[in-house]
């Protein structure tokens, strides 16, 4: 029965189709990889129903040292567009696209972001200042630039599918909404911190962007990056620092290994004030599951940290 025949191949041929994502409304969504968590969320705020995201770097994984798999490379061929930040943050990321032949617009989040030149010393910590072209690339960490991520991330959207345009334009004013009000929240936390205990100690140096919006002194061992050792040199700096100015707490990164924090901490008498979200998001189930969520968990240690004197 050749009938029969030539539709069991028919169906055979369809199976080794892959499937794409429908909406609910049978759409068909637009598929979407953005390189690390901080992104994904920003994708789906904007896109909503109409896109399916694929992360390559997920929660708590740090992006500075991620080694791409056959997955990653599979989910770049089928994607319609790409969303990395830049500032060479996700270094294999080149390499990636090639070996993967992704046919994909490639979109730079940071664009239109004014990035913070590293000074001579974070260029010594490990050379890390090399491997990001003297640039900070933690631009996320302020949001008013979180804003700018958004409008990139909406207007790259919009230019991929087009009919979706007033859906993300709609999705992103709402969400730009929203971040006004972190930012205004951030702000007022800080202003109840006093003066002369703005200052803290972090893993890595993550947070220049949150100190140059926010007015929060953040100090830190390692350089911009998590991918050498902190040298003893910069140890002992951190400690005599940290007992010359009186600072009064260090902080855990989700990123990096507690191990040096805590022997800070032994060494200083400073208190360990928690855990601060920096290069990735928690999972769901998390304190930081989502940007917003992040930035509010971060100024909610720092203020409880730093906002009471000393008894």
């Amino acid at each position: 029965m050749p009938n029969r025949r030539h539709l069991l191949a028919g169906i055979a041929a369809a199976m080794t189709l892959p499937l794409l994502p429908m909406s609910a409304s049978g759409q068909e969504k637009l598929p979407v990889v953005a390189s690390f968590s901080v992104l994904g969320d920003f994708v789906r705020e904007v896109g909503g129903e109409r896109v399916a995201v694929t992360t390559l770097v997920g929660p708590n994984g740090d992006a500075h040292v991620y080694s791409p798999t056959p997955a990653d490379a599979k989910s770049m061929a089928a994607a319609r567009l790409i969303v990395v930040n830049g500032l060479k943050f996700e270094g294999w990321m080149t390499r990636l696209i090639k070996s993967s032949g992704a046919k994909a617009t490639i979109a730079t989040a940071t664009t239109g972001i004014a990035p913070l030149e590293l000074k001579d010393d974070d260029h010594g910590k490990g050379g890390h200042g090399h491997d990001h072209g003297g640039r900070d690339p933690h631009a996320w960490q302020s949001v008013p630039n979180a804003k700018i991520y958004v409008a990139n991330i909406r207007d790259a959207l919009s230019a991929a599918d087009p009919a979706g345009k007033a859906s993300y334009e709609a999705n992103a004013a709402a969400y730009l909404a929203r971040l006004d009000a972190v930012d205004a929240e951030i702000k007022a936390a800080v202003a109840r911190i006093p003066a002369d205990r703005r200052k803290a100690i972090t893993s890595h140096d993550a947070f220049g962007y949150f100190v140059k919006a926010y007015g929060i002194q953040f100090i830190a061992p390692q350089g911009v990056s998590t991918e050498a050792e902190a040298s003893a040199k910069d140890v002992g700096r951190i400690i005599r620092q940290m007992k010359a100015e009186k600072i009064p707490a260090v902080f855990l990164e989700n990123v990096t290994n507690p191990r040096l924090i805590e022997q800070i901490a032994r060494e200083t008498g400073a208190k360990i004030g928690g855990q601060l979200f920096s290069d990735a998001l928690s999972d769901a189930n998390g304190p930081a599951g989502t940007y917003i969520q992040m930035m509010k968990h971060n100024i909610s240690q720092i203020e409880k940290a730093l906002g009471a004197g000393p008894a």
